[in-house]
């Protein structure tokens, strides 16, 4: 298998990583016992099958999953989940392509959506297609982002450990004290650059905004929805080209502008920590985030207010960055027994807990629909915002070139950050490395 590294992707803050799953399997665990008890791969001498588990997960997120699989193991006596070995997700690329040139891999890790596609190409990758059809839970049931974010060439590839979308917190206090009107949703980028810039104060060392300025998924993510309303694509419709030299352009046009005024702090440290903390700490007004930011935010005890992504045309239009729960072929009792597993986290009433300890936003209406989610979301300001953007979320293409667009793209942003290039310069260097990548056999 050949893989291409990627930089840590947007959802590594921390280390702190969400999981989930979608269905395949609902047998028990007795039942999967006695499926595996004829045979040697993976079944303990008392019939008991046990999967290895890199999870990639840190603090509160490694404490509420090893509860979980606690839990299940309580209810499915016949598997046991070893949560030992593997590193923390921003590594796990790196983990398992050396894991499976030796042969010694594990049954589940944690893999970014961005890096699914170069992950599949392993035939040791388990094909989950048929297994989601007959799931528990309707595979149609689960939000658009959750399914296409594991579908590799029209196939189920491993199944989705998180779900998110982008929205704009804003500091209340500041723009009080700024005489600025809080945004309303269908606000325009224009008007986004404008209110930046209005609450830019030097003097105070106050910022409008920031934005990640290392070059990794988690500076380029944040560009993509720009991009997509503008009519433009990651990758163009033939295959063999990006399809957003225009639109890049134009979108970068955003970040420039924001650099012009000074309104942007820039990150220079990957996982955006600097970045946060400035707006942690009252002297950044507006800060463009994921849901997994709001626990924070209320700890600080920031009054806040979320309003969507502007938008060039006020339609809305946001970015999901799923991650995954993939799986790995070492033998059928094995296997059976981490698609009960994963099938098992991925039942609304398991995901419901999950997104309620740890962050992510809930995989499917039904988990949506859970009294557990319905409490938190109305106790948590601002939540409801982010659940209702993943109905306008896209997510990008699970395709093996993406990690190289991916950094092509984050060094233009870089360069336009940074001022050393114009927006369409930087895109037309992005655009020859990108293109590059795409014609290399898949």
């Amino acid at each position: 298998m050949t893989a291409v590294p990627e930089a840590p992707g947007p959802l590594s803050r921390r280390g702190v990583l969400r999981a989930g799953g979608v269905g395949a399997l609902a047998a028990a665990g007795g039942a999967l016992s006695g499926c595996a008890a004829g045979t040697a791969d993976g079944v303990g001498s008392d019939g008991r099958v046990t999967i290895q588990m890199w999870h990639g997960q840190t603090d509160t997120a490694a404490k509420v999953l090893k509860s979980l699989a606690a839990e299940f193991e309580r209810t499915h006596p016949g598997i046991r989940v070893d949560m030992g070995g593997g590193v923390l997700a921003d590594a796990m690329l790196q983990k398992i392509t050396a894991a499976l040139a030796s042969g010694a891999y594990p049954d589940i890790a944690y893999v970014f959506g961005s890096d699914l596609a170069s992950v599949a190409r392993s035939p040791q990758v388990v094909d989950l297609t048929e297994q989601v059809r007959r799931g528990p839970t309707p595979w149609r049931n689960y939000h658009a982002p959750a399914r296409d974010a594991v579908t590799v060439n029209g196939r189920v590839r491993a199944v989705p450990a998180l779900l998110d979308a982008l929205a704009v917190v804003c500091n209340k206090k500041v723009f009080a004290e700024a005489g600025v009107d809080l945004p309303e949703a269908g606000w325009t980028w224009r008007e986004f650059t404008d209110t930046a810039r209005r609450l830019t104060d030097a003097a105070a060392g106050r910022f409008g905004t920031g934005w990640p300025g290392t070059g990794d998924e988690d500076t380029v993510w944040r560009l993509w929805p720009l991009v997509w309303d503008l009519g433009g694509d990651v990758i163009a419709e033939d295959g063999r080209s990006i399809g957003f030299e225009k639109q890049g352009a134009r979108a970068l046009e955003v970040v420039q502008d924001l650099v012009r005024d000074k309104s942007l702090y820039i990150d220079p440290k990957p996982g955006s920590e600097q970045l946060y903390q400035v707006f942690l700490s009252g002297r950044m007004a507006m800060v463009p985030t994921a849901p997994w930011q709001l626990p924070d935010i209320q700890q600080a005890e920031i009054d806040y207010h979320v309003v969507p992504l502007p938008s060039f045309s006020r339609r809305p239009i946001t970015i999901s960055g799923p991650d995954t729960w993939t799986l790995f072929d070492n033998g059928g009792a094995r296997v059976e027994a981490a698609r009960a597993f994963v099938t098992w986290l991925t039942q609304p009433a398991q995901d419901s807990r999950w997104d309620v300890e740890a962050g992510s936003l809930p995989l499917s209406r039904r988990s949506e629909d859970r009294p557990a989610w319905r409490e938190h979301s109305t106790r948590t300001p601002g939540l409801s915002v982010f659940t209702e953007a993943v109905t306008s979320a896209r997510v990008r293409p699970v395709h093996p070139a993406y990690p190289r667009i991916s950094r092509a793209l984050g060094q233009a942003i870089v360069a336009v950050l940074l001022g050393r290039e114009s927006p369409a310069d930087a895109v037309r260097r992005c655009a020859e490395e990108s293109n590059a990548a795409l014609l290399i056999p898949r």
